[in-house]
C-alpha cells in the first residue's frame, strides 16, 4: 500500500506542477520571415509571434516573447533563459538528444534557391562546383556537410546575411527551409530573377518530422500542455486562420 501511496503523491505532484505554468516565456529566431522577423522600431512581428500568443491566450497563460540569434537558442532555453523555443526549428533526432518537442505545428521540406536561368543537378557531381550558403547549425548544414563532404559550404548567422551574398555572386545557392525562403526571399522584389530548383528534401532522417516549439527535458508538463494548446487551436480553426497571413498554401498537411 505504501508504494501505491507513494506514487499517487507523486501522480498528484505533477498534476499540480502542471497546473502552475501562469506564464510561458518564448523565444523566437526575430530574424527569418514569415515565421518570425524584428521591425524597424524593435518590435516582434510574424507568425511564430502570433502562434505564441494565440497559444497563450487559449491556455490562459502570460505570454513573454524574446528573441535570440539562433546560435544561442538551445543553450539559452538549456540555460532557463526562456521556457519554450518556437523558431521554425525542425524536429530531429539529434535535437531530441537535448531538448523534448510538442507535436509538428508546420511541416516544411528543405530547397535551393538559385538563379533562374541555372538549375541544381544531383546527379551529375556538379554540385561540389557550388559555393552554397546555409544558415549555421541548422539540419540543410548538417546535411550537406554529411552527405557532400566536398562541396563548398558558407555558413551564416541569419538567411538575410546570405540572400545578400547571393545577390552580391558570393554564392551559386542557398539550402534552406522553403517556407522561409519562399516568403523571405523569392517574393521579395530582390528574389524576383531567383526560383527553387532540384529536389524537395524531407528525407525524416535528416528532415526531421516537421516543426515543433522546444522545451526542456525536465519539462514533460509544460510540452503536454503546449501540445494541448496546439491541437486546440488546429481543430477551432485558429491556428489555420494564422496560417493564411503568412501562407499562401497550407503549412500543415
Amino acid at each position: 500500500m505504501k508504494w501505491i501511496l507513494v506514487a499517487l503523491v507523486s501522480l498528484f505532484s505533477a498534476f499540480t506542477y502542471a497546473k502552475e505554468w501562469k506564464q510561458i516565456r518564448f523565444t523566437v529566431e526575430g530574424a527569418y520571415p514569415p515565421f518570425s522577423w524584428t521591425t524597424q522600431d524593435g518590435k516582434l512581428e510574424g507568425f511564430e509571434v502570433d502562434l505564441a500568443n494565440a497559444l497563450c491566450d487559449e491556455l490562459k497563460v502570460k505570454c513573454v516573447i524574446s528573441k535570440t540569434d539562433w546560435d544561442g537558442i538551445i543553450p539559452s532555453l538549456l540555460s532557463r533563459k526562456n521556457d519554450a523555443i518556437i523558431a521554425a526549428m525542425t524536429i530531429t533526432e539529434e535535437r531530441e538528444k537535448k531538448v523534448n518537442f510538442t507535436i509538428p505545428y508546420a511541416k516544411v521540406p528543405t530547397r535551393f534557391v538559385m538563379k533562374n536561368d541555372r538549375e541544381i543537378n544531383m546527379e551529375d557531381g556538379s554540385l561540389n562546383d557550388l559555393t552554397i550558403g546555409v544558415q549555421r547549425a541548422t539540419i540543410g548544414d548538417k546535411y550537406l556537410s554529411e552527405i557532400y563532404p566536398n562541396v563548398d559550404i558558407r555558413r551564416y548567422g541569419s538567411f538575410d546575411e546570405a540572400f545578400t551574398d547571393l545577390l552580391n555572386g558570393r554564392l551559386d545557392t542557398v539550402f534552406g527551409g522553403s517556407m522561409g525562403l519562399n516568403n523571405g526571399f523569392l517574393q521579395t522584389e530582390q528574389g524576383k530573377d531567383y526560383h527553387f530548383t532540384g529536389p524537395k528534401f524531407t528525407e525524416e532522417k535528416w528532415f526531421g518530422r516537421g516543426i515543433g516549439v522546444a522545451v526542456r527535458k525536465q519539462d514533460d508538463d509544460l510540452k503536454l500542455l503546449i501540445n494541448d494548446g496546439i491541437q486546440r487551436l488546429i481543430d477551432n480553426g485558429q491556428h489555420a486562420k494564422i496560417a493564411s497571413k503568412y501562407f499562401s498554401y497550407s503549412i500543415y498537411e
